[in-house]
Formats: structure tokens, C-alpha cells, sequence
């Protein structure tokens, strides 16, 4: 079923598959076209996954949501201890994530991992997000996320305009941040990159609020593995953000990722428009 729908969604439907066709030959010139090919057709396999996955861990809700959850092995931490080195520092965390594996899965991080527990509590973790136009699909997307959060005293899915209130009224505290940090920048404050062999412009709310505040700053790994699920584990950027300028952060964020999309170049959300 998946792999009919998603040659639906690839050869019918065309969504965005011209532009998924350039980001790839732009981002990978030295591969030949066959091999493009290849990865447009696995993105797409991809691409219905995730939406599997969210329309699946939307059934995952409450204390037996998160039984199941676990049960399922979707999210696996490959590195808890080093998560754990940096949440202690007793200082915020920003966890700066983009569109690799499934983001949709992220209200399991804190249960996903199978060794060493993850010092995350619910009460003190933030999900930043931007609201959708639709206010129909935005509380479905919520609701999906979220609802394997319900009764852990989670309150942090924290709308990107009110991001900064919320960091400085819990600056004393130490939460843990992830922010999605990849999209074509919807403010005027970002900065110039080099990216997949394209010039970006890159958002630098997270990393600007981690220099503000002088939080520890990591970059989330987010793998696919094969026969399913994802593999999650965190690289540090920095453990004093004050030490560095926001750009120094994003360039070592892009830096990251980009290695990954050399090793898994399917593993991405080829569909945004962010070299506009």
C-alpha cells in the first residue's frame, strides 16, 4: 500500500515532484540522473511513511499510548549517556533538529530510550512549532503529537511567536528545547550559509536565543533505519552558547546535516522551498 501511494502521490498527483526533481540535482551534482531518480522515487516511500507514522502515534495516547509506543521501537536514543553529560550542567538545553526522520514523532523522545533513561521530564520539555493556516489542520497536528504527552504535565508545544516569552519566564530553569531550524527563515534575522553546494539563508531564532541565555546546544541526529523506525542520538555543538555567535552555531548545524544527507540522501523533506 505504502509503495502505491506513494508513486500516487509521485506520478499522479505530482505533488511537488519538480521541485523535489531540483533540489535533488542542485544538492547532489555529481550524481548521475539515474541515481537522482532513485532518490526521488525512495523520498517519496519516505514521505508516506511519515504520514503513516503521524496518523499512527495520533492512536498512541495517555499511559497505554506510551506502553505501545515503546513496545513499537519507532524512536531509539543511540546515545543517552551523552545527553544526560550535558542535561548535567543544570543549565536549558536548545536541541536544534530538522526535516530528517519523522518530527511528527517527537512527543516520544523522552521514552526512546532503551539503556541509559533520558533525564527529560515532560515538565520541563519544550516542542516549538509553526501554527499552521488552517486552524482545522493545526488542532489535528496537535492533537497527533501531542497526545502521547497527555498526563505527564507537559505544557511546552510553544507556538514559534511566543517562543522568547516563554524561554525568559523558565530561564532559571533548565528545559530542554528542540527546534525545528532548517525552513526558509519567515523573520528578517538570519544569516548566509553554505548549503548542499547552494547559497541559504538560514533561521537563527534558536541559536540567537541559545547565545542570549547561554544554554548547551546540540544538533539531533535523526537516522532511518533499515526495516523501519529511526535511530536518534545528539552531537554537541556547544555547551556554552554565550561562547559562540549565532552563526558559528548554524554553520555547525548545517555542517552536520549535511553529512547525514550524504549518507541517507532520501531522509529529507526535499519538498520545501528553501532556496527560494
Amino acid at each position: 500500500m505504502k509503495t502505491f501511494l506513494a508513486w500516487f502521490l509521485r506520478k499522479v498527483v505530482r505533488y511537488r515532484s519538480d521541485v523535489v526533481m531540483v533540489n535533488l540535482s542542485r544538492s547532489f551534482p555529481k550524481k548521475s540522473y539515474e541515481e537522482i531518480r532513485e532518490i526521488h522515487k525512495r523520498f517519496y516511500r519516505h514521505l508516506v511513511t511519515i504520514f503513516t507514522e503521524m496518523l499512527w502515534v495520533g492512536t498512541c495516547r495517555g499511559e497505554r499510548g506510551r506502553e505501545k509506543f515503546r513496545r513499537s521501537h519507532k524512536l531509539e536514543f543511540a546515545n543517552p549517556e551523552e545527553y544526560n553529560r550535558l542535561a548535567a550542567l543544570g543549565r536549558p538545553i536548545m536541541l536544534l533538529e530538522a526535516h530528517t526522520g519523522n518530527w511528527e514523532l517527537m512527543g516520544g523522545l523522552p521514552i526512546s530510550s532503551y539503556g541509559e533513561p533520558l533525564n527529560i521530564r515532560p515538565d520541563q520539555y519544550a516542542v516549538t512549532y509553526l501554527a499552521l493556516h488552517n486552524s482545522r489542520a493545526d488542532r489535528f497536528v496537535e492533537r497527533a503529537r501531542l497526545g502521547i504527552l497527555e498526563g505527564t504535565g507537559f505544557q511546552g508545544y510553544v507556538e514559534t511567536s511566543r517562543v522568547m516569552r516563554f524561554v525568559l519566564e523558565h530561564r532559571d530553569t533548565p528545559f530542554l528545547y528542540t527546534f525545528i531550524t532548517d525552513q526558509y527563515p519567515y523573520s528578517p534575522h538570519h544569516v548566509p550559509v553554505r548549503f548542499m553546494h547552494q547559497d541559504t539563508v538560514t533561521m537563527t531564532g534558536g541559536a540567537g536565543l541559545a547565545v542570549k541565555l547561554d544554554m548547551a546546544v546540540a544538533y539531533l541526529r535523526f537516522q532511518e533505519r533499515e526495516g523501519g523506525g529511526y535511530r536518534l542520538s545528539v552531537v554537541p555543538i556547544c555547551e556554552h552558547a554565550a561562547q559562540m555567535a549565532p552563526a558559528e552555531i548554524m554553520n555547525k548545524y548545517y555542517q552536520l546535516l549535511e553529512e547525514d544527507l550524504e549518507e541517507q540522501p532520501w531522509n529529507y523533506l526535499w519538498t520545501h522551498k528553501r532556496w527560494k
